[in-house]
């Protein structure tokens, strides 16, 4: 007899239906179980797991040919949630479940060899693709407030196999779950907190209002990671659809406990060993990295110069293009990957640069050696590069600050639904109302300036040779800034703020100043 139900294999954030067939053939001979269908080692040992699982629950294979397949036969299938949807057709073939009862079902889940169904990676983005097919999910009871995320689709979500079982035969009933709860996420600490570094302050609520990538250069000690910490209070919560967006990615990383979202933007800060497979994904399974955990969220590189060149430059397509792709001989998977970029550094090796108190006897060599680190590329996708000098004693004894995340995160949001409002009442991508992403015809539009700021945008060009993505990123900065203003318009003294933060034109300080005759209005570099 022939009996099966539906799975998913995933390719990324996305579930393909695979159908699990299950087939005895023969009688009275040896038993042998087989698994069909590009399965690796995982699915393979599934059948060990199955028969341990049917033992546990007082069942024994038949000795029989068992024979299942995985179609389609040419989609690899990874992972440890086959085991429940085999079990299953298993059952069904062996008459232990009504032949009908898995119709209309689809199932995912590990099985223990006491019976059990342990929790798996991937339940919101199978109960998404359930949903969309017109099929319920069961899945392990530990998943099923995560399941029932997805929405209208019917969710079994059994402790044990033999609940499930009795439950197909109607002596037990299994209520559908809950949804998880949606958390408010960690505390976040105050902006208040940081004395000083008014400037690096400002640079940090540009950056929050237009989803910006952000790089402070200072000594040790000077706040730059306490800064980047205090990011996620300026920035506003997840949109529903963000929402989704970002748990299925967690969801396939296996980091969503009993169905517990959150509303709070990701905030990821790996250590600065961290591979190019750790930051972009991969491995064996193709598991998403640091950077697609920080979708819709914040990627803190701290120490940026001590990650390998390798995996930091292969950041540079997922900066511009908001995913990776995960390259293999037989597929290509593809995750999510938008996020800002956040990164902190010393000025040199010894970290005190060329100046002040224990200034670096080697400068500025050790200062061009130690920041040659970074290619040209990254630092050319990073909107605001900030000096954070040493803090003075003075800046300690002062009092703490009158404004701190509070103050700022309203500015931040008003900036925002600014935004947000201009591209929806032109008809644009929603996707593009937030500045960092703006393009095309949205940013000719809204980041068109005046004939004054254009023209301080050619001489500064024209002085510290600024790139065609430096000349874009320059503009979608001072339409931040405007937005931080509340002005419709870009003006020369928007354009001024913004090349200040740009790194291509530091190093022109003096031919800027002298062509521009001092009237830009903004302190010097």
């Amino acid at each position: 007899m022939l009996a099966s139900i539906a799975t998913v294999a995933f390719e990324g954030v996305e579930a393909r239906r695979v159908d699990v067939q299950v087939q005895l053939v023969g009688n009275d001979g040896p038993i042998v179980f087989a698994v069909v269908g590009l399965p690796d080692k995982a699915v393979a040992e599934s059948r060990e797991r199955v028969r341990g699982a049917f033992a546990g629950i007082g069942l024994a294979l038949p000795p029989r040919r068992i024979i299942v397949n995985l179609a389609p036969a040419d989609l690899p299938k990874e992972g440890s949630h086959f085991d429940l949807p085999i079990a299953l057709a298993l059952l069904a073939s062996l008459g232990v479940v009504p032949p009908d009862a898995l119709n209309g079902w689809m199932a995912v889940g590990e099985l223990g060899l006491d019976g059990r169904i342990l929790p798996v990676g991937g339940t919101l983005p199978a109960a998404v693709a359930a949903s969309a097919m017109g099929l319920g999910l069961i899945c392990p009871e530990a998943n099923g407030p995560e399941a029932a995320w997805a929405g209208e689709v019917s969710i079994l979500a059994p402790r044990s196999l033999i609940g499930l079982i009795n439950h197909f035969k109607g002596t037990q009933v299994l209520r559908a779950p809950a949804a998880g709860p949606v958390t408010s996420g960690t505390a976040v600490p105050d902006l208040r907190e940081v004395k000083g570094q008014e400037s690096a302050k400002r640079a940090l609520e540009v950056a929050a209002a237009g989803g910006h990538n952000l790089l402070f250069v200072g000594p040790p000690g000077s706040g730059k990671s306490m800064m980047a910490q205090r990011l996620p209070g300026l920035l506003p919560p997840l949109t529903p659809q963000e929402l989704l967006e970002t748990s299925m990615v967690w969801s396939v990383a296996g980091l969503i406990e009993r169905g517990a979202l959150t509303r709070e933007r990701p905030f990821r800060s790996p250590h600065h060993s961290a591979s190019m497979a750790a930051l972009t994904g991969g491995g064996l399974r193709a598991k998403p990295g640091e950077a697609s955990l920080a979708h819709n969220g914040v990627l803190f590189l701290d120490e940026l110069p001590e990650y390998s060149a390798q995996a930091l430059d292969s950041l540079r397509q997922p900066l511009e293009t908001g995913e990776i792709v995960v390259a293999r001989a037989n597929a290509h998977v593809r995750y999510p990957a938008r996020f800002q970029l956040v990164a902190a550094m010393n000025p040199c090796r010894c970290g005190l640069g060329g100046a002040g108190k224990g200034a670096c006897g080697k400068a500025p060599r050790c200062q061009r050696d130690y920041q040659n680190r970074i290619s040209g590329p990254m630092f050319d996708r990073i909107d605001l590069t900030v000096e954070t000098p040493p803090v003075t004693a003075a800046d300690m004894a002062l009092p703490s600050p009158a404004e701190g995340t509070a103050e700022a995160a309203a500015r931040v949001a008003g900036a925002r639904v600014m935004q947000e409002e201009r591209v929806r009442e032109a008809g644009f991508d929603p996707l593009q109302a937030l500045n960092a992403r703006a393009t095309g015809e949205t940013l000719d539009r809204f980041a068109r300036p005046d004939e004054a700021g254009r023209a301080l945008l050619m001489r500064a060009g024209e002085a510290g040779g600024l790139t065609a993505r430096g000349w874009t990123r320059t503009l979608r900065l001072a339409r931040t800034i405007a937005d931080l203003e509340g002005s419709t318009g870009v003006l020369r003294r928007h354009i001024a703020e913004a090349l200040i933060y740009r790194r291509s034109t530091v190093g022109a300080q003096a031919e800027f100043e002298r062509q521009d005759g001092g009237r830009a209005g903004v302190p010097a570099w």
